[in-house]
């Protein structure tokens, strides 16, 4: 069962979706306007593809994304520079495969070279022990909690310092070239949103 993951293309919504809207009482559900925009603002927003099939996606910002969400706005509040982890999901028939640990070590190394840290929340109502032993266990830290407006809903913040990022800034963006090495891996997505005006005429 060969597994690639890629970014996601505008073909992909309309099963990022429904995917999201089925994924349960712990994803916060979207509609096409919402997803629209993570699609147009996202730094990270890649699926996992299983035999032509969509089984899971995960989103990430980062803080300069105009962001409305209470989540990423604490963030914002506490850290200048940040990635934030929006959400994940993994389609029913394919969890238990550890889509989820193979979608947090990707996010990270996207992560480690552009931010000093790797952010995220939990539920905490009702208890998501599953979740929080998971994030324990890729080495998140509780940062804080706060109750969500309008859903009044409890939620652990969680980050992760990324420990390359102080090598990277000196070498490649500070004291370096001022920008990573042209390689494939390193490229970030192309976000038409972001992309700079260009000139025209003569």
């Amino acid at each position: 069962m060969p597994l690639r993951l890629r970014d996601v293309r505008e073909s992909d919504l309309d099963s990022v979706l429904a995917l999201n809207n089925a994924a349960g009482s712990t994803i916060l559900p979207l509609d096409a306007a919402r997803l629209r925009f993570l699609f147009d603002h996202a730094a990270y927003f890649r699926v996992a593809e299983i035999e032509g099939n969509i089984a899971g996606f995960l989103i990430a910002m980062d803080q300069d994304a105009p962001y409305p969400s209470s989540n990423f706005l604490w963030f914002r509040r506490h850290y200048p520079e940040f990635c934030y982890i929006d959400r994940i999901v993994i389609a029913g028939r394919y969890r238990g495969l550890g889509l989820g640990r193979v979608f947090y070590a990707d996010v990270q190394s996207f992560a480690e070279v552009r931010s000093p840290v790797l952010t995220c929340e939990v539920f905490l109502q009702p208890g998501n022990d599953v979740a929080l032993l998971f994030h324990g266990m890729f080495g998140f830290n509780e940062v804080g909690q706060q109750v969500m407006p309008g859903i009044e809903q409890r939620v652990a913040m969680l980050s992760k310092d990324m420990c390359s990022w102080p090598w990277v800034q000196q070498t490649y963006l500070v004291d370096g070239p001022g920008r990573l090495p042209d390689e494939p891996w390193l490229n970030g997505r192309a976000i038409h949103a972001r992309e700079p005006a260009r000139a025209t005429g003569t």
